[in-house]
């Protein structure tokens, strides 16, 4: 038999080649193995692994140390203090993707009853978060991938929020006859071909890589969100830090206003913001 904290140890010292949190994956591998919270493993150290326990947990730190991120062998990732659930389908939600929610929330009144649109929603980490925010909003994510939507669906359904509103369809092509007070956009920013793409080898590759530049999908949202953004509507953009000159340039060229690029908690360039004058009245 192994001891709750030895195993803890033991699974800490293996995974620090591949996580930035070995002893946080750790505990929550082996809280999962034993089918117990994470908080049982500090009240119960010395609890001792079972056979099947101990097989668990070999597996999933062997999926781990391939490079599988930890919340899709969990099921599960917080995003703005809510448990989401994710799966291979969807990217998985990143704390500095927050910036999204709370610009967003900046602009839209807390009784307000606003048209939002979330573009390429994933796990509909940012539509389930607006959401539960501002319930008298309703917020529709779109996204091209129906294994994705599923999940996002589940999650507004986890939730218990009625407010969100699931379509499948290419970016603003299946709501091009409806009208938004507010458009946001994780996008797939990354270049082909960029080094950061071996840490990121599991997740959806749709979602990540947006041409040579990386600004294949925010042309798309410059250009066709115009006809879909209520006059002086907002649409937040998330991007890569050395992004922001060459995005500002590509909505300019729309006719978008009011351009400012937010930085993150890291203090990188993340999210620009932009408005436009001449959307849909």
């Amino acid at each position: 038999m192994t001891a709750i904290s030895s195993a803890i140890t033991e699974a800490t010292k293996r995974l620090a080649r591949v996580s930035e949190s070995p002893r946080l994956d750790a505990e929550l591998l082996v809280a999962r193995a034993i089918n117990m919270p994470r908080s049982y493993l500090f009240a119960h150290p010395e609890d001792s692994l079972d056979q099947p326990a101990r097989k668990r947990l070999e597996t999933t730190i062997a999926q781990r140390l391939a490079g599988e991120p930890l919340a899709y062998i969990t099921g599960s990732k917080e995003f703005w203090s809510l448990d989401l659930m994710v799966s291979p389908a969807t990217l998985v939600p990143r704390p500095e993707t927050e910036l999204l929610v709370e610009l967003a929330l900046r602009d839209i009144p807390r009784r307000a009853d606003w048209q939002i649109l979330d573009l390429g929603t994933g796990s509909g980490a940012i539509a389930v978060a607006i959401a539960s925010e501002r319930p008298s909003c309703t917020v529709t994510a779109v996204d091209a991938s129906r294994e994705a939507l599923a999940v996002a669906s589940q999650n507004a359904r986890q939730h218990d929020l009625g407010n969100v509103i699931c379509i499948a369809g290419d970016w603003t092509q299946p709501v091009r006859a409806q009208n938004f007070d507010v458009i946001i956009s994780n996008p797939p920013y990354i270049r082909t071909g960029d080094p950061a793409l071996a840490a990121l080898k599991a997740e959806p590759i749709a979602a990540l890589i947006a041409g040579d530049d990386g600004l294949d999908a925010i042309r798309i949202l410059a250009r066709d969100c115009s006809s879909i953004i209520a006059a002086g509507g907002l649409m937040l953009l998330e991007h890569a830090p050395d992004q922001q000159r060459d995005i500002a340039t590509e909505l300019s060229a729309h006719g978008w206003q009011a351009i400012e690029t937010h930085r993150d908690h890291a203090g990188n360039p993340r999210v620009t913001a932009a408005r436009h004058s001449t959307g849909q009245p």
